[in-house]
């Protein structure tokens, strides 16, 4: 946490700001450990304060060991309290994340001081994982692999997408996940050329496509993980689309290289789904960034103009959806390294036919 510190400090001066408030629970977790779901983090250049309740203060005082704990009945009150007692008279705030509402509180209680609008400070510096980060999300990978694994002998006709969202879930908490990164998506049959298709009361079929994208959420980090099956027999549009998003998915894990921009990466898929004529049924992007939250920067996607750096984990998923047929979706997360990639995920790619 004191390298974050500090290199968050180094933002702030880089853009003269006196003080940062961070609200936004992943950042704040980021910044100083707290998981709790109330606290106001004030990031000085000399200090960082987190005002939080009562029901936290022990709580924050365990998990932030480089931060000074606050106890408030009135939050915005004691960040007055304290921006007064630096004389700070600029506050930084998170402008994508504070709502106008509580911009008009701040600005009309924090009297004399400065509202400032930043975005993204925070969220640049969590572009790049640590190890002790990699570590975690490792085991949050390890976690969603072994989940996909034991799917495979629940899975078969006659069950609900719902009944297989929830052994994903039951057993990756019983494998130390906190919860899933995110509402699991099953998706079967003609459902799964839905990219998020939620999983339903639709009753799975032989003959279906079993499209499953869950992860688990470990100790504040997130993996994703995409895997597509067939139940009891496959026809040849199936193993068609399947072919073809492996290909592409290989080949964008094969090519994929630092100093690539996002949208560079996002081609190495979307030429050869295209060059089979399935371009317009891949309409998402290939790729986001992960860890403390599920979808962080950067993109990779059409549009997307970051740099790949090393340190930065990412999706790699490129699908096809066909209406009214079905839907392939693979997906692995991967670190960008100096001289490669390292891949987090393992489960197989195999075109699987359970039952």
């Amino acid at each position: 946490m004191e390298q974050r510190l500090t290199r968050l400090r180094e933002r702030m001066t880089a853009e003269g700001l006196e003080a940062l408030l961070i609200l936004k629970k992943e950042n704040r977790f980021y910044i100083s450990g707290f998981t709790g779901s109330t606290g106001y983090l004030l990031v000085t250049h000399d200090e960082a304060i987190l005002i939080t309740d009562f029901r936290y203060t022990e709580q924050a005082t365990e998990q932030c060991p480089h931060c000074r704990v606050v106890e408030a009945k009135d939050l915005i009150g004691s960040l007055q309290s304290e921006l007064s007692g630096k004389k700070l008279t600029q506050l930084a705030f998170e402008k994508d994340y504070v709502n106008y509402g509580l911009f008009e509180t701040l600005q009309g209680k924090l009297d004399g001081v400065t509202l400032v609008p930043k975005e993204g400070i925070t969220e640049e510096i969590r572009l790049y994982k640590d190890e002790s980060e990699l570590v975690i999300m490792r085991k949050a990978a390890k976690i969603a692999d072994d989940a996909f694994s034991h799917i495979l002998g629940f899975l078969r006709p006659g069950i609900s997408e719902i009944e297989v969202a929830l052994e994903l879930e039951f057993f990756m908490r019983k494998q130390g996940a906190k919860s899933s990164s995110f509402d699991i998506i099953v998706a079967s049959g003609t459902r799964s050329s839905l990219p998020h298709g939620v999983a339903s009361e639709k009753i799975l079929e032989a003959g279906d496509f079993v499209k499953m994208d869950f992860g688990a959420y470990y100790q504040g980090y997130c993996s994703d993980l995409t895997r597509t099956v067939v139940l009891g027999h496959a026809n040849d549009k199936q193993r068609e689309i399947y072919d073809i998003v492996l290909k592409s998915q290989l080949h964008t894990l094969e090519n994929i290289k630092v100093g690539m921009t996002g949208k560079e990466a996002d081609a190495l898929a979307r030429d050869i789904i295209a060059e089979h004529g399935y371009g317009d049924n891949f309409g998402h992007s290939l790729g986001h960034g992960l860890g403390t939250v599920v979808h962080e920067m950067p993109s990779l996607s059409v549009r997307g103009e970051t740099v790949l750096q090393p340190g930065m984990t990412v999706t790699i998923e490129p699908g096809i959806y066909i209406p009214n047929f079905g839907g392939v979706r693979i997906e692995d997360d991967i670190v960008m390294q100096e001289n490669g990639i390292e891949i987090l995920t393992s489960s197989t790619k195999e075109f699987l036919i359970i039952g």
